[in-house]
């Protein structure tokens, strides 16, 4: 059987071919980075396989080595190129063949390229580069069919004479053309192979690639004069600082509408409190009780307050899944539609001060839909360091929708001084914390390196597949986790240990940040589910300044305990556990200050 790879710059349409070959769908997005991992099915006697975007077959960054790695072990490659960025994506192509793989090219996007009077002689083309050619629109479905019946036809093409007469010396130490040309091109993985020093031909062979990469385009390449249209101007004003950041707070400002008012309050007061607390939860609990005394170990297990037939599925069906599922509705259209990108351009100068880049925009506002959910998506971070940080800050300052659906309820009732103030101080430690993280860990974060899209209308279909792909994808890793969740706090409360927590916290919470010893539990069911903990503290009766104190310490407190599972998974064990207890003294380190500093006035 042999290994047929996609491959070709981010935002290009692969993975709507894979689908076409496999009958599987891959999540298709506009943000380059979020399909880290390769996706594999078969086709006839083919397996194919959809690898990451990338603009060259080297090991800069975590997506060209998984892409790399797939490519040198392949038989065939499909490369796809963008009829709208032909020159840019064709220096891929001639990388491919000048390896000496066999390659069949598809010029996607033709439809888009038509509608913005660019024409490409496609035949021309094939002729230049000695590989099929091959013009699709897969969006719309056109010519799939043929790129399926034409696999077999890829060939090896016309290698760049330039580099062909360079690697006489690379053929000698390797072997092989694809390794020829990527010691010629220095790359770190292959030299140390090797044991090769660099060589000092890197520029020159790309300099001659794309010389001859921009010959071929000027050849192909056919452009009807035509005036800027209205989705190049709305483009330029989403990017220019002036106007762009009016508007992404206009849009931020819509999808907390959706999702902190709609969905984590009407919706899931619906799903939560109507279908799983009124109907589900009492029949449960009464079907289970006819053969377990809920009094009993076994029934705190099964149907008690953090049961796994009670909490469990109360939480993850009534509670998470209409969050996770909103949020990726939402995620799935900003996406789809070209702005999420343009998000992390305007982003991206903020966020390398406190050690990230412009990529850190997804986990960041997927935290305010679920931070669980965000902690995974934190993969998609260039280096170890940005994911850490990452971790650590969505696990200390952003409230998840449905914790922060209550606080700001509760803060709201203090007038607009309070919740700007309130805002103020979380923004504060968000920064003071990522600068501090940037500046102590090792390393520096990596660069933005973005290719933005055009911007269209969503397609319907697409946004949809999303969210249930998504969303089926963090209901499987979640759905352990808080069954093990629900297990561990029912053993520590039928064990006695909970209420030792409770007793212990009741000094500090009493005596360090002025608050009632009631709010000690609070703080301890916030560490079960963070609603929980703001629950606690919005039923409570507070003074002003103890209702700010509250609800900012309970912000900045460990993430909820699914969250923490999350954390320790995705992080090492002494990175985890410095986020948790980070958390645990910030919390109660800022909440300690601010009521010391209320209590003066």
């Amino acid at each position: 059987m042999e290994t047929v790879v996609l491959a070709g710059n981010p935002n290009v349409g692969k993975s709507v071919f894979f689908q076409s070959l496999t009958g599987i769908y891959v999540e298709v997005s506009n943000f380059p980075g979020t399909t880290v991992d390769v996706s594999c099915g078969r086709y006839r006697n083919y397996s194919i396989c959809d690898t990451p975007g990338i603009y060259g077959v080297s090991s800069f960054n975590e997506e060209e080595r998984v892409a790399k790695e797939m490519i040198l072990k392949s038989d065939i490659v499909i490369n796809v190129v963008d009829a709208m960025h032909l020159g840019r994506d064709l220096f891929l192509t001639q990388q491919l063949i000048d390896m000496g793989k066999r390659v069949l090219v598809c010029v996607n996007m033709m439809d888009e390229a038509e509608k913005n009077h660019v024409h490409i002689r496609t035949d021309r083309l094939s002729e230049l580069l000695g590989v099929p050619v091959i013009a699709t629109a897969a969006a719309a479905g056109r010519n799939l069919k043929l790129v399926r019946e034409n696999i077999a036809q890829a060939c090896t093409g016309h290698k760049t004479k330039e580099i062909a007469a360079m690697l006489e010396k690379p053929l000698l130490v390797c072997g092989n053309f694809q390794e020829a040309v990527l010691l010629l091109e220095e790359d770190d993985f292959v030299r140390l192979k090797y044991q090769q020093k660099p060589c000092g031909m890197r520029d020159a062979s790309y300099l001659a690639r794309r010389k001859r990469v921009n010959q071929m385009a000027k050849e192909v390449l056919i452009k009807e004069e035509r005036t800027t249209g209205f989705s190049e101007k709305l483009a330029d004003i989403l990017t220019r600082p002036a106007t762009g950041y009016p508007i992404l707070a206009a849009v931020l400002g819509a999808v907390f509408l959706f999702l902190g008012i709609l969905v984590a309050q009407k919706f899931v007061g619906f799903t939560e409190g109507v279908l799983m607390k009124q109907f589900y939860e009492p029949f449960i609990v009464s079907a289970v009780g006819r053969f377990c005394d809920p009094g009993s170990g076994l029934g705190q297990l099964l149907i008690g307050d953090y049961g796994l037939l009670t909490m469990v599925p109360t939480y993850i069906l009534g509670l998470l899944l209409p969050l996770v599922a909103g949020f990726y509705f939402v995620l799935s259209i900003l996406e789809d539609s070209g702005y999420l990108p343009r998000i992390a351009v305007l982003l991206d100068r903020f966020l390398n001060k406190i050690g990230l880049n412009g990529r850190a925009v997804i986990p960041l506002l997927l935290g305010f839909g679920c931070v669980t959910a965000a902690t995974v998506s934190t993969r998609l971070l260039g280096s170890r360091r940005e994911r850490v940080i990452a971790t650590a800050l969505l696990g200390l300052t952003i409230p998840c929708s449905a914790q922060f659906g209550i606080i700001l309820g509760s803060v709201s009732r203090l007038g607009l001084a309070y919740t700007v103030f309130y805002i103020g101080i979380i923004l504060a430690v968000f920064c003071l914390v990522g600068k501090a993280m940037d500046h102590c860990m090792k390393g520096e974060s990596s660069g933005l390196f973005i290719d933005l899209p055009r911007l269209r209308v969503p397609r319907p279909v697409n946004v949809l597949r999303k969210v249930v792909l998504k969303t089926k994808q963090f209901l499987k890793e979640a759905v352990p986790v808080f069954a093990f969740g629900g297990i561990a706090i029912t053993v520590l409360e039928v064990s006695g240990i909970l209420n030792w927590f409770i007793q212990c916290l009741s000094p500090l919470v009493t005596g360090g940040l002025r608050l009632p010893k009631e709010a000690a539990m609070a703080f301890i069911m916030g560490m079960v589910r963070r609603d929980f903990g703001a629950a606690g503290i919005h039923s409570l009766v507070l003074d002003r300044g103890q209702t700010l104190v509250a609800v900012v310490t309970l912000t900045l407190f460990v993430p909820c305990i699914a969250s923490v599972f999350m954390i320790f998974k995705e992080r090492t064990k002494g990175e985890a556990i410095a986020i948790w207890l980070g958390s645990f003294v910030l919390a109660f380190g800022v909440g300690c200050l601010l009521a010391f500093g209320l209590s003066l006035f």
